[in-house]
């Protein structure tokens, strides 16, 4: 198993730490979603990059059952996750980006919403505890919301002590 002291990483930094190209780009999406730091950029992009290896592996492969079934798989779960268009082929997943991944966290989707005025706020009303997916509290602004889950964010019975209009 390993020991729990010792969490392993789920992204991996940038090859170059002072590219300016880059770093502007990420201080744009840090304001723009309202991230805590670069870390939780690097962790959406490490989600993509093993979304696109395995499109291009199946996409260079001959397709036969094995393929065709992991390929639906992942159109599933992209389409579950409201990462994809519903008619999406294989081909969409290469084109994805990281914002794509970053619009469909728990923090973007309140602001959207209207629940919080800013998407600070958001944030701040997630990790307190005021905001509930389906009834259930989730404390984490990272959370990434599904399809069906969208229409049922609310606050919880702990409420925010505001009036949602």
């Amino acid at each position: 198993m390993g020991d729990i002291k010792r969490v392993r990483r789920k992204y991996k930094p940038p090859r170059i730490p002072w590219d300016k190209i880059r770093l502007v780009q990420e201080q744009e999406l840090l304001g723009k979603y309202g991230l805590r730091n670069k870390r939780e950029i690097w962790r959406a992009r490490a989600v993509l990059r093993r979304y696109r290896v395995i499109a291009r592996k199946l996409i260079g492969m001959p397709p036969n059952e094995k393929n065709r079934a992991l390929e639906k798989k992942i159109l599933e779960k992209l389409k579950r996750e409201k990462v994809l268009s519903e008619n999406a082929k294989l081909e969409a997943v290469l084109n994805l980006t990281v914002e794509d991944f970053l619009r469909r966290r728990l923090q973007t989707i309140v602001f959207e919403k209207g629940l919080a005025k800013t998407i600070y706020e958001a944030r701040q009303l997630i990790t307190h505890g005021h905001v509930a997916v389906a009834g259930r509290r989730i404390k984490k602004p990272s959370y990434i919301v599904k399809r069906e889950e969208e229409d049922t964010i609310t606050f919880t019975q702990k409420g925010s002590g505001r009036k949602v209009s």
